[in-house]
């Protein structure tokens, strides 16, 4: 069964064909934070070649810790965030879990964190994989 969502109002929905995300991980980079506006960004990594994305996307582009660009995929109509891509690794994309649809989000178990290196000190939540950038 594919991984479906969509944004806040809709207009954009995908698909990954996929079962499960190959990983799902708190993102505690600053970018993410500023973009979630939260303490991090959970986000569900698949295969970029098995994403259909549909609907009025915008992308704004920054460049990670490695100098290379971050594509943040985006809504157009409502703003809500829908991925980020990295040109790191372009054979992935992380999607913003919560972006998903509400079933298949309830059944997502977050298995590690990213970028602890930027992790607020009030957040105590632990993992077993934390890696303090991208893992290596």
């Amino acid at each position: 069964m594919p991984l479906t969502g969509h944004c806040l109002c809709k207009a954009v929905t995908y698909s990954a064909d996929v079962d499960q995300p190959a990983l799902v991980a708190y993102d505690h980079c600053d970018d993410c934070q500023r973009q979630s506006g939260s303490t991090y960004s959970l986000v569900a990594v698949v295969p970029k070649a098995k994403l259909t994305l549909n609907g009025p996307v915008k992308k704004w582009t920054g460049y990670g810790s490695s100098g290379k660009a971050v594509h943040r995929l985006f809504c157009s109509e409502c703003g809500s965030p829908i991925a980020h891509d990295p040109d790191a690794a372009p054979e992935i994309i992380a999607l913003k879990a919560g972006t998903l649809d509400t079933e298949i989000k309830k059944t997502l178990q977050p298995d590690t964190e990213i970028w602890t290196v930027s992790k607020l000190p009030f957040c105590q939540e632990h993992l077993a994989k934390p890696f303090e950038h991208m893992p290596q």
